[in-house]
């Protein structure tokens, strides 16, 4: 059985995740790829666990997005996210597959991360399905403005979407002043 720190941080991860990941498309457009590029960078943020045994858990992420290389739509993500003292490692990788994409979070399902297996990009707006083992769900990023990513985590309970994990994380800009010398 994994420690509460450590199943907290996974799941403060997988929402994290959301933010900056895409699974599979019915149809690729230029859409695609403009949603990763936007959402690349650094993001930081406050969630909570809204559901569930660790109700009330609130943690922080940093993560870094950048756009998968080459033509393809996807993004690759790294960083961390926090839960009082505990500190997890975070990492994602998506890339385009034909008509989909593929993903894994941390070292995906077989290890102690999470599959990315479905989903769909709009606009604003990125839903996966996430699948380890028996927990099915979905993860929806929505980006509310260019400065504002607003995350959740649902997992499938029968036939019902419960919320288990909410995150907003803020862009993260540098505002050093930048002047000439006379």
């Amino acid at each position: 059985m994994f420690s509460r720190p450590s199943l907290i941080a996974r799941g403060v991860a997988a929402a994290s995740l959301a933010a900056l990941t895409c699974a599979a498309s019915p149809a690729f457009s230029g859409d695609d790829k403009a949603f990763f590029e936007q959402v690349s960078g650094q993001w930081k943020g406050p969630g909570e666990i809204v559901a569930g045994k660790y109700k009330g858990t609130k943690f922080t992420c940093d993560l870094t997005g950048e756009p998968a290389e080459g033509a393809s739509a996807g993004i690759k993500l790294d960083g961390t996210c926090r839960v009082g003292v505990f500190k997890q490692p975070m990492s994602a990788l998506i890339t385009q597959k034909g008509k989909t994409y593929i993903g894994k979070f941390l070292d995906g399902a077989n290890g102690k991360g999470l599959d990315i297996v479905s989903g769909n990009v709009a606009k604003d707006k990125v839903v996966v399905g996430i699948n380890r083992k028996k927990l099915n769900g979905a993860m929806i990023a929505r980006l509310q403005d260019p400065s504002t990513l607003n995350i959740t985590i649902s997992v499938k309970v029968e036939e019902t979407m419960v919320p288990v994990i909410g995150v907003s994380l803020s862009r993260q800009v540098d505002n050093m002043a930048v002047g000439s010398i006379e």
